[in-house]
């Protein structure tokens, strides 16, 4: 399942995507822009799970039920 997205990004970060689909990096701007997320969810995905991590046993240690 796909679902559409809007966004506003500033004009010159849209001209350098536009031409990287032009040189071929990817087959249209849909493909760029998922390939995109992709990547920078990767490239965040330790971070994130260690933040997870930390809360985990900040509740663990002093949270309270």
């Amino acid at each position: 399942m796909n679902t559409q997205i809007q966004a506003k990004i500033p004009e010159q970060l849209l001209a350098q995507a536009q031409r990287m689909v032009q040189q071929g990096w990817a087959v249209n701007m849909d493909a760029f822009i998922k390939e995109s997320m992709q990547r920078y969810i990767e490239s965040h995905q330790s971070t994130t799970t260690e933040n997870f991590i930390r809360d985990d046993i900040d509740w663990g240690l002093h949270g309270e039920d």
